[in-house]
């Protein structure tokens, strides 16, 4: 996704917010919010990683740690580190640590929170490359099949619909773990099996899926620069470059006039005799409208 913001910072797209036309960005500027996505997430998952770290072994059947030799809760977790090479240590509560599985509800959480990213980013990408004819089409998807079974050439977002659907069953691990999660009657949760069983399935899909779409479909994107160039052209909402030069209910009026129409921002604009062909170039310039200023 970062190498994407690079190839794509100079092409302007017209954004979109609730679905519909909105003011211009770069394809690249859209693309970092993909990056940004995915790196908050891998941050927000390592973030709960210490909280999986605490045993809770040597609080024997109730957590007051009957039987066990003083010391035997401290070792354990050295020697599982040791042989793990991960940084487990012994839980300081154990009563908390055998009636509650909180630690693993919060860690999948921020899995489930990649999940929901990950379902964003790619359904943004299956919906931009969407036509070739009548969708979108802005983005062009690689081609990972020969077609459909009955239409010939049709190229489907399959890496996409690939992801999503791990990214759902993921979502429906997440609330099975949330339940599980209450489950701790009195002093112990039983529900860990299938806890566990969940959360490692949930990593390993997330994680084989985000390599597949990544291998199979990122790293094959290409920008169809001369569909993106019309949706700029023949876009509405640049009329808000107008706003500071004739106000906003004046520029809403020449937007619905224009669509109302069927005619161009500067047919209205200008014919309206609002301001003149030159004026009009001189506020009404894509380029000017990707950043503050």
């Amino acid at each position: 996704l970062e190498a994407k913001v690079k190839q794509f910072e100079k092409i302007i797209k017209i954004g979109r917010t609730h679905t519909q036309d909105a003011t211009p960005l770069t394809l690249g500027q859209e693309f970092s919010g993909y990056a940004a996505q995915v790196a908050s997430a891998i941050a927000n998952i390592e973030t709960t990683l210490p909280a999986l770290s605490k045993l809770a072994q040597g609080g024997t059947a109730v957590g007051t740690g009957l039987n066990a030799p003083i010391g035997f809760a401290e070792k354990v977790a050295e020697e599982i580190s040791r042989i793990t090479g991960l940084p487990f240590v012994t839980a300081p509560n154990k009563f908390e640590a055998l009636a509650s599985h909180d630690s693993m509800v919060f860690s999948h959480g921020a899995i489930n929170a990649a999940a929901a990213a990950l379902f964003k980013i790619a359904n943004d990408i299956r919906f931009l490359g969407s036509g070739p004819r009548a969708g979108l089409g802005e983005l062009s998807l690689p081609e990972n099949e020969p077609g459909s079974s009955i239409m010939p050439g049709k190229v489907n977002p399959t890496q996409s619909e690939a992801l999503t659907q791990v990214c759902a069953h993921i979502f429906g691990n997440n609330a099975a773990l949330s339940f599980a999660g209450s489950q701790g009657h009195f002093e112990l949760n039983v529900y860990n099996p299938m806890m566990a069983y969940n959360f490692l399935q949930s990593v390993q899909l997330l994680g084989d899926a985000a390599v597949s779409f990544t291998d199979n479909c990122v790293v094959g994107i290409e920008a169809r620069e001369d569909n993106i160039r019309k949706g700029v052209e023949n876009s509405l909402m640049l009329v808000t470059a107008l706003n500071s030069k004739l106000g906003y209910d004046i520029c809403a009026k020449i937007a619905k006039t224009a669509h109302k129409n069927g005619t161009t921002l500067r047919d209205e604009a200008v014919g309206g005799g609002y301001l003149t062909n030159e004026e009009f170039d001189q506020y009404v310039r894509p380029e000017n409208m990707i950043g503050p200023k």
